[in-house]
């Protein structure tokens, strides 16, 4: 009877990781890609046999919105994928786990609205960006607005120089 089980149990795992093996061979291959999406995605080309399909077409998304995005965001789509590529399969575990984590105490209601800020944000030159910097509780957003907004007035040159 244990034997039964034991051999149930290893056919169940072995059909498990056949159909994990499957998975990550379908979905599209790296020549099937454009040049364009291959030149974007180059960072993951040595993990892309491994993907999962799921993962892969997540990445092809990502490409193809890459053209439209501002080239302060594609560097860092890239700075980011260089990253991703670099972490250990339980780092990237973990890096999905905390996302889903916060993504999930998010009420839906709530999602709408940090989406619209997020979209904002990233909308923002970088010296916009820098009044974030400051933290709201040190600082009124409306002097914090005013420091991104006016330039830094010089300071009068004296009319001689000490030695």
């Amino acid at each position: 009877m244990r034997t039964l089980i034991a051999v149930a149990l290893l056919a169940l795992a072995a059909t498990g990781a056949f159909a994990q093996s499957k998975d990550r061979e379908s979905g599209p291959q790296w020549a099937s890609l454009t040049a364009d999406q291959q030149r974007i995605l180059a960072p993951l080309q040595k993990d892309w046999p491994s993907l999962t399909a799921e993962r892969k077409v997540k990445w092809l998304k990502i490409a193809k919105r890459y053209p439209d995005m501002k080239p302060e965001a594609q560097k860092r789509v890239q700075a980011r994928m260089a990253k991703w590529v670099n972490l250990t399969p339980e780092q990237r575990r973990q890096a999905r786990e905390q996302y889903r984590s916060i993504a999930t105490k998010v009420a839906p209601d709530r999602k709408e609205q940090l989406r619209r800020y997020w979209a904002e944000y990233q909308s923002l030159s970088p010296a916009e960006r820098r009044m974030f910097d400051v933290p709201p509780s040190y600082q009124k957003p409306e002097e914090r607005r005013k420091r991104v907004r006016q330039p830094k007035q010089q300071q009068p040159k004296p009319p001689f120089a000490l030695p």
